[in-house]
């Protein structure tokens, strides 16, 4: 069971709502569908990238977007394309405040808390309210797509960048379903201990995480990148590449997918 913050209420209808966007970009000759859902009152929007091979069911992994981007940012779009090709179907949603669901008043508020959070300053119920959100967000949009008839909901993984990271680690330690974990460019130290993640990535253990991290990052001090790995169970691997937060190379990428792959059944 979640903890009492990121439980969901199983009596709320999903009211998925999922059609297909043939004209939509896509990565790795992916059909792509968008899909909604409800979580907490508010509507979720996500895409879903399928691969070409109409066979299946396929194994399916959650991939969220940084601070400040959405479910279409062509850095997702880089990481997916070889994963549907590799026989994945990748999911992502956009994180309260962001994408479609931005606001005028309140998205550039939820940034600048992010920064007061690791600064040590002190965390407005917004912050607790938003993290709050994103993790049930992220654990009604499981329950929606496992009953999507392409799609195998016993065989799915969660891969994060930045501020998808920072909400990941949580999402992983409170919900039993996915197997594997690829977290990238995030850290621990943010915000209240309700809302931290290293309160929670422990609890993913035994299931397998890798953190993969810049070496030049400047946004994510190396400190909390290190605090979220020591607070992972076993088994866990770490792996640094000679970059800045927002140029990771290909190869880190790949070796997400390296990881995540044999944990999603494919060859």
């Amino acid at each position: 069971m979640a903890p009492g913050l990121f439980a969901t209420d199983p009596s709320e209808p999903l009211d998925v709502l999922v059609r297909d966007a043939p004209d939509a970009p896509a990565p790795g000759g992916a059909r792509v569908q968008r899909f909604e859902l409800t979580s907490r009152g508010d509507r979720v929007p996500g895409r879903l990238l399928l691969p070409p091979d109409r066979g299946g069911p396929h194994p399916v992994v959650l991939l969220q977007h940084g601070a400040g981007g959405s479910k279409d940012a062509a850095y997702l779009d880089a990481a997916a394309g070889p994963w549907v090709k590799g026989g994945a179907a990748v999911a992502c949603i956009d994180l309260p405040l962001h994408g479609e669901r931005a606001s005028a008043k309140l998205s550039e508020r939820v940034l600048g808390e992010l920064a007061a959070a690791h600064a040590g300053v002190r965390s407005s119920g917004l912050w607790v309210e938003f993290v709050r959100q994103s993790v049930c967000d992220l654990r009604r949009t499981l329950d929606a797509l496992a009953s999507h008839p392409e799609l195998d909901g016993g065989r799915c993984a969660f891969a994060g960048f930045s501020l998808g990271t920072i909400l990941g680690a949580s999402f992983c330690g409170v919900d039993p379903r996915p197997r594997a974990a690829a977290l990238a460019i995030g850290g621990g130290g943010f915000g209240p201990p309700e809302v931290d993640p290293v309160a929670y990535i422990g609890r993913f253990a035994p299931r397998p995480v890798l953190f993969v991290n810049a070496s030049r990052d400047e946004r994510i001090p190396r400190a909390a990148s290190e605090a979220l790995f020591a607070a992972a169970g076993e088994p866990k691997q770490i792996a640094w590449f000679e970059s800045g937060h927002s140029d990771l190379p290909g190869a880190a990428l790949k070796a997400m997918w390296l990881f995540l792959r044999p944990h999603l059944g494919l060859a």
